[in-house]
């Protein structure tokens, strides 16, 4: 299953395509992969509208599109998303390409364990929001980890980690090595943790996690390309789809603005 750092390299590929009008939709409608969703409304619906923004959390990703539609993507085990020419023409296992005037952005999967989601409105999908703390924010507390071994104490501490409800985008090399760090064995009963491992145990996994993202070029301390980056607006304007203030952002040595309400 792809990890934290995968999931943000794969979000990166269709960057390319921010600001860019979809001229085409283009997927298989009876492949599982849009089970839960309509196809013919998500063809509809995104269809002339513009890539707004791309957002990764845990193992989701969330590209927001003018007009209020969003669309969620998960990998699977064998999901990638790519950016190829405009006249590129799909093969059987691009289930979902969307079509600019410079490029096609493509979603793979042959083995189809991927899914795709689609939302419209101003609120915020319900399978983004319930989603558990990112390890690099102040919600995953002491506190937190403490509440969710607690929780589970029966369960192997491996077990916890790999909870996607719990620990967002950790999988099973991540969890062998922050277990490594922290010095616990895998098969350790995640409620007899004392309070100094359950310290380590929280360190080890924000270590783990920060490393990974900064390997492929992202810093938790920055403000990163997954959030709502504004290119075509001024800082000091207004986000168009929330009302709030712009913030200005150094990114790569340019100056540009982002919306608070979308970095979450």
């Amino acid at each position: 299953m792809p990890e934290l750092a995968e999931v943000e390299y794969y979000r990166r590929q269709w960057d390319c395509g921010l600001g860019g009008k979809v001229n085409a939709v283009e997927l298989h409608p009876r492949k599982r992969i849009f089970r839960g969703s309509d196809p013919r409304e998500i063809v509809r619906r995104l269809t002339g509208t513009r890539l707004r923004a791309s957002q990764a959390r845990g193992k989701q990703m969330l590209f927001r599109f003018s007009g209020g539609s969003s669309l969620g993507l998960h990998l699977g085990m064998s999901g990638t998303l790519r950016s190829e020419p405009a006249d590129f023409a799909a093969g059987k296992h691009d289930h979902l390409v969307l079509r600019q005037a410079k490029r096609a952005l493509v979603f793979r999967d042959p083995r189809l364990f991927g899914r795709v989601r689609f939302h419209s409105g101003k609120s915020e999908p319900d399978w983004w929001t319930a989603s558990a703390p990112e390890i690099h924010t102040p919600q995953f507390s002491a506190a937190y980890v403490a509440e969710v071994l607690q929780r589970h104490r029966r369960a192997p501490i491996k077990a916890v980690l790999l909870l996607q409800s719990r620990f967002s985008g950790i999988g099973n090399w991540m969890a062998d090595e922050i277990l490594w760090r922290a010095g616990l064995a895998p098969a350790t009963a995640a409620g007899t943790l004392h309070p100094k491992q359950q310290v380590a145990l929280r360190r080890a996994t924000r270590f783990v996690s920060r490393e990974a993202m900064r390997i492929i070029g992202r810093d938790f301390s920055d403000p990163p390309k997954s959030w709502l980056i504004h290119q075509r607006w001024k800082a000091g304007g207004v986000c168009p789809r929330h009302g709030v203030q712009l913030q200005r952002a150094t990114i790569g040595g340019r100056t540009t603005a982002w919306c608070p309400k979308c970095q979450r």
